[in-house]
């Protein structure tokens, strides 16, 4: 275990902290990395968020989303009491109010359609907050929904889907093994600024720049990033056909022959659905020069293990993704990388210490239920419904109510006509909110929650966090307004609807307390020292039990035998996602980011278009405009629009039909677009 500074003292170096100036060690919860941050106070306002140097994993790294956490708290239009809409406009309302209507409302719907009327979206503003998630997943299974949605099927169903269908579990969460891997394969993700997607980085910057100074870094994405400059080798396939580059590899290292000691099932079938793959197809299919793909080659065998992580340009590519992650994990097999020092690794989580039991194997089709009743042809997954199916839901009256727990829905799921639309339609829209935005505006009861500096916290999201590791922080400052917790207002909600999920009548700390360690720490012991590290090692004997329990890794599924076969080349232009610095899909809007429509320039000059311009993107489902910022660094045939813009919203050329059959997640990436001036 590592101990760092406890709470009550001061950051090293620092004086006494007067009653009107302190400081506070906390981390921070803008995404999954948690950095440890130090948090300036004087009186009520926030100050100054900096990096914590005395921080075991974030080391003082900060980015500007971190830094920003004083103007968020003091946004000018952050939400300090509770609204409820009446005679069509929202109106400042008392707790008590706003939650005996939403009780009864909600209430009658269920008694009227059965629980199933009440879909529950899981955003990030919950996701983010230790006590709200667990309360809100006591609320939703006693109220017996089975329509749950999250982020999951809007970025990210291609990583638990390989892993079960490859690793037999879908709880198998990998991650390089960033202390030690000489050889590192980036496809699609841009962790400098994304901080790694769904599994963290904390300190990216010196990361990848450690594994480029003892070894090598390479990274595959049609545009030249912030983690590309700072890698040893760069390739800018065409969008879409990554899956091809990682199966030409991957027929490379079956004809070199494989690590002899690795359990593995399914070799025929593997090696007959990579056998098309030779250096001239996927040259071809990529548009990139056979050398540069033999160069490539040659660093791979030359390497002794190696890790490949992926992100949003691969997960969001929809059936695309799942057959990028499988390959990506099959090259990983093959060389022996898989549970081994310098290669991936995977998480038992600090709470459910998957290592304490003998874990179920899945079907080797995946693990899915039933899904809604208006889209038949989809599934659950991971007990969640896809998101491209709530609209329907709506449209069909099957979902009457939406507790919307922290989520911009009109920037974040796809069709945003039928999005907009769908929500009018709905009896009761509920948002936990602690910023006025797009969705707040269309909701019929609005519940400011306490923002992060606001509440304590503790961080155990164990099939993201990049340790076997929990932290700690106490609340910063006191709440403004009528800001609750997103605990109490669920308990609160719960106790209307006759459901005991929790006792609103305790502190938060109390509740905190309540939340399972697992049996690695005390709560206090957590408080007390404010970092927990249990360690891991490697290889991990409950990952070797596991595989060899169910007769090896399943190189070949039939599923996904089947999706590789019947992929299509990429259409002439396509629309891809981007990370920014200075904003996080809906979130930070005041730093200044634009959504600029990246694009190369011998494209633009193809069809007339300069540098600031005034342009519409244009998709067989709708359009957008935005302003061209012509950037050589991303490769002709892709254009570039950030998520989470409500005025250059590129949902409005995504379909909520058009989705992977498979896990439903959506197509946000590989779109087929054209540009045009406006």
């Amino acid at each position: 275990m590592i101990r760092v500074i406890g709470h009550g003292q001061s950051p090293a170096g620092g004086s006494e902290p007067s009653e009107a100036a302190r400081t506070v060690r906390s981390f921070c919860r803008i995404c999954t990395s948690v950095c440890g941050i130090v948090v300036e106070v004087e009186g009520d306002a926030v100050t100054r968020v900096r990096g914590d140097r005395e921080h075991p994993l974030s080391k003082g790294y900060t980015c500007p989303k971190g830094r920003a956490l004083p103007q968020m708290h003091h946004h000018p239009e952050r939400i300090e009491h509770p609204q409820l809409r009446v005679d069509g406009s929202l109106c400042d309302a008392s707790w008590e109010a706003c939650l005996d209507d939403l009780g009864t409302r909600l209430k009658g719907i269920i008694d009227r359609h059965g629980p199933e009327s009440v879909g529950i979206f899981f955003g990030t503003g919950v996701g983010m907050d230790a006590t709200g998630t667990r309360v809100a997943e006591a609320l939703r299974a006693a109220i017996g929904t089975p329509a749950k949605f999250s982020p999951l099927t809007i970025d990210g169903t291609a990583k638990p889907f390989i892993a079960d269908l490859v690793g037999g579990f879908v709880g198998l969460s990998g991650r390089p093994d960033y202390d030690n891997v000489d050889f590192l394969l980036l496809i699609g993700t841009n962790p400098m600024i994304s901080h790694g997607h769904a599994i963290a980085v904390p300190n990216p910057t010196g990361t990848i720049r450690d594994i480029a100074a003892r070894g090598q870094v390479w990274v595959i994405d049609p545009r030249r990033t912030e983690t590309a400059r700072s890698a040893t080798g760069h390739l800018a396939p065409l969008p879409g056909t990554d899956h091809a580059l990682l199966a030409y590899l991957v027929r490379e290292t079956l004809c070199d022959g494989i690590d002899p000691s690795v359990p593995v099932q399914g070799l025929d079938e593997l090696t007959a659905a990579v056998a098309p793959f030779t250096l001239e197809h996927t040259a071809t299919s990529t548009d990139l020069a056979p050398e540069d793909l033999a160069r490539l080659r040659d660093a791979v065998r030359d390497t002794g293990h190696l890790a490949v992580e992926t992100g949003t340009g691969v997960t969001m590519t929809a059936d695309k993704g799942n057959v990028t992650q499988w390959l990506a994990w099959v090259l990983m097999i093959l060389t022996g990388s898989m549970n081994r020092r310098g290669g991936l690794w995977f998480h038992p989580g600090f709470a459910y210490q998957l290592e304490s039991f003998e874990l179920p194997i899945s079907s080797p089709d995946g693990s899915f239920g039933p899904g809604p009743r208006s889209r038949p042809e989809t599934r659950s997954f991971m007990g969640e419904w896809p998101c491209a199916t709530l609209a329907d839901e709506i449209e069909a009256g099957n979902i009457r109510a939406v507790l919307n727990l922290g989520g911009s829905l009109l920037t974040s799921f796809p069709d945003t006509a039928a999005m907009r639309s769908a929500l009018g339609r709905l009896e009761v829209l509920a948002t936990t909110e602690i910023i006025a935005n797009d969705t707040t505006a269309l909701s019929t009861h609005v519940l400011p929650t306490k923002d992060q500096l606001e509440r304590s916290d503790v961080t155990i999201w164990d099939a993201l966090s990049s340790r076997v590791s929990a932290q700690h922080t106490p609340a910063v400052v006191a709440p403004v307004g009528d800001r609750r917790s997103m605990w109490w207002f669920l308990a609160e909600l719960g106790r209307r609807l006759g459901h005991d999920v929790a006792d609103p009548d305790q502190s938060d700390d109390a509740v905190l307390a309540g939340v399972t360690l697992g049996g690695r720490c005390s709560f206090d012991e957590l408080t007390r020292t404010g970092w927990v590290d249990a360690g891991h090692e490697l290889p991990a004997p409950w990952v070797t039990r596991h595989i060899e329990g169910m007769g090896g890794w399943r190189l070949a599924p039939s599923p996904l035998v089947d999706q590789l076969a019947a992929l299509r080349r990429t259409a002439p232009m396509v629309l891809i996602p981007r990370r920014q610095p200075r904003r996080l899909n809906a979130q930070l809007d005041f730093l200044g980011d634009r959504p600029d429509v990246l694009i190369n320039p011998a494209d633009a000059a193809e069809v007339g278009v300069t540098d600031g311009a005034t342009v519409t993107v244009r998709g067989a489902h709708g359009a957008l405009t935005g302003v061209a910022k012509l950037d050589p660094a991303i490769r002709p045939g892709a254009i570039s629009v950030p998520h989470g813009y409500p005025e250059c919203n590129v949902n409005m050329l995504t379909n909520k039909e058009d989705i992977d059959v498979m896990t439903g997640m959506v197509r946000y990436s590989g779109v087929p677009v054209s540009v045009e001036p406006a």
